[in-house]
């Protein structure tokens, strides 16, 4: 296996940073008011067109605030073959905005070229976990470093699985040698869904590998969750991140919200409550 840098560690932002997704309604307040918050993350496939206007705005906020980019279509886990193309754009987005690390899903997104735009589960078995080690691998030989991948809310299981979704994730980042992103809200989400324990998925992860969390809102129907990311973050996702926060000694947090956008302001409060449950987790240091 080619031997690359390590995703960027917390320290490349501060143990303890505090960032927002970038989206476009909020541009002219960040250009405006440069807002205390400790860095952005962009959505990789908004900002791959070099000469587009999106580009040039992430490449402003770049020469502001640290970024770093969040893919939604590498489809890792998918047969078809990797496109190279699109990782090669990626790579020369990531360095033209000098992003700390490169992030995507534990995923596949379509087949025969076909894009779903949808975050599709995989199944959860030994081919799997086989097959997607190689792609990850390959992936990081273009790209030039290590990825970082996250767990995305499941709404479905396969009924051939033979190991759990927080064993195979353990066992992808120590055999591809890649980072961890952990979305505290999907895993609330897939297991109210799935019916398993939130807190011992968080306890079995290696905390090591884990580079950055995720914070979101989502819209819960009784029977089931789905990862709306529209609101604010739920109470028992809050004590999710506490334990997360315990857990990894502390990491830098990213709060989503991408749909029925609210103010920045809204954000910032959320951030401020961040903020305080990481600072408690980990008996009152100054976050």
């Amino acid at each position: 296996m080619t031997s690359h840098p390590p995703a960027a560690r917390p320290g490349d932002l501060g143990r303890l940073a505090f960032g927002v997704g970038l989206r476009t309604p909020h541009l002219e307040h960040i250009r405006r008011e440069r807002p205390a918050v400790d860095f952005f993350e962009a959505i990789s496939e908004n900002h791959l067109d070099p000469h587009g206007h999106r580009r040039w705005a992430l490449e402003e906020v770049a020469d502001r605030y640290p970024v770093v980019l969040h893919g939604v279509s590498m489809s890792i886990g998918s047969t078809d073959p990797l496109d190279l193309d699109y990782l090669e754009r990626l790579r020369r987005l990531a360095e033209a905005t000098g992003a700390r690390w490169v992030s995507d899903h534990v995923c596949w997104t379509g087949v025969l070229g076909i894009n779903t735009h949808e975050l599709l589960p995989l199944p959860l078995t030994e081919e799997a976990l086989t097959h997607v080690v190689r792609r990850v691998r390959a992936a990081q030989d273009v790209l030039g470093r290590r990825l970082v991948l996250e767990n995305p809310s499941t709404y479905v299981q396969f009924t051939g699985a033979t190991m759990t979704e927080w064993e195979f994730l353990a066992r992808l980042a120590e055999d591809a040698d890649c980072g961890l992103l952990l979305d505290v809200n999907n895993v609330h989400v897939s297991a109210r869904n799935h019916d398993f324990d939130p807190l011992e998925y968080l306890r079995a992860l290696p905390h090591d590998r884990v580079v950055q969390l995720h914070l979101a809102g989502h819209t819960d129907h009784g029977t089931h969750i789905i990862d709306t990311h529209d609101a604010p973050v739920a109470d028992p996702v809050w004590e999710l991140y506490r334990e997360a926060v315990r857990l990894t000694g502390g990491v830098p947090t990213l709060l989503e919200w991408d749909d029925r956008i609210p103010e920045f302001p809204v954000l910032e409060a959320e951030l401020a409550k961040a903020r305080r449950v990481a600072a408690e987790a980990l008996g009152g240091d100054d976050a």
